[in-house]
């Protein structure tokens, strides 16, 4: 077996415990502090006192967090080379990209709302799903990309700010009133956005914080 192959593989097992002393784990809800022991494949541990899931040993972490971020990433080229919408008004036919809707929006003095879908529709999940690929796919071969731990940071912080799935249902309840005075036709952007919301949630989900800042300690620079 090839050692590239064999390092691959290897990502595949549960993920490794960095030596040292005893680690600890805070319930996300109660702030219950436990003992972060190891908990086997496709388990979760969860806190004592509310139930709550502390952490999850999910299988084939690492390819899975780079496959659908990997993915994500194609369909948000989708997104903005194809229309995302096409309105039908009297004689005139509108192609929509989000590119487009944000630059209308900052030229007609809406500069905020313009901003708000550059930064939460494009910028943050563009930094959450490409650091996700630059950290998790150099940890399948047991190596650490450099600057591998501040991507990670920057990555997690991201995320609360990736408002893929608010923006859609937003379009969708505003087609409900443009229905009324235009013909709206669903172009291929809207479809690949509506993908790069299900890959995104995929690529978060993954792989479990415990277990991508273990690798990373334990990786080789």
């Amino acid at each position: 077996m090839k050692p590239g192959f064999t390092k691959a593989w290897l990502a595949l097992l549960p993920w490794p415990r960095p030596p040292g002393g005893p680690r600890h784990a805070a319930c996300h809800f109660c702030d219950t502090l436990h003992v972060a022991s190891p908990v086997e494949e496709c388990s979760a541990a969860h806190c004592v006192r509310c139930g709550g899931i502390l952490y999850q040993n999910r299988p084939a972490s690492l390819a899975r967090a780079s496959a659908f971020s990997l993915a994500a990433l194609l369909m948000m080229v989708l997104v903005h080379t194809y229309p995302f919408l096409t309105m039908d008004a009297a004689s005139l036919r509108r192609h929509l990209t989000l590119a487009n809707a944000a630059g209308a929006l900052i030229r007609e003095d809406a500069p905020i709302l313009g901003g708000s879908i550059i930064l939460f529709t494009i910028v943050a999940p563009l930094m959450l799903a490409g650091g996700m690929i630059y950290v998790c796919l150099p940890l399948m071969f047991g190596k650490a990309a450099p600057a591998a731990k501040l991507v990670a940071k920057w990555m997690y912080r991201s995320e609360p700010w990736n408002m893929v799935e608010v923006f859609l249902l937003g379009v969708l309840v505003s087609l409900l009133k443009l229905a009324k005075v235009a013909d709206v036709h669903f172009g291929v952007g809207f479809w690949a956005f509506g993908a790069v919301m299900v890959f995104m949630a995929g690529a978060v989900a993954g792989i479990d914080r415990e277990e991508l800042w273990d690798r990373l300690e334990v990786a080789k620079p």
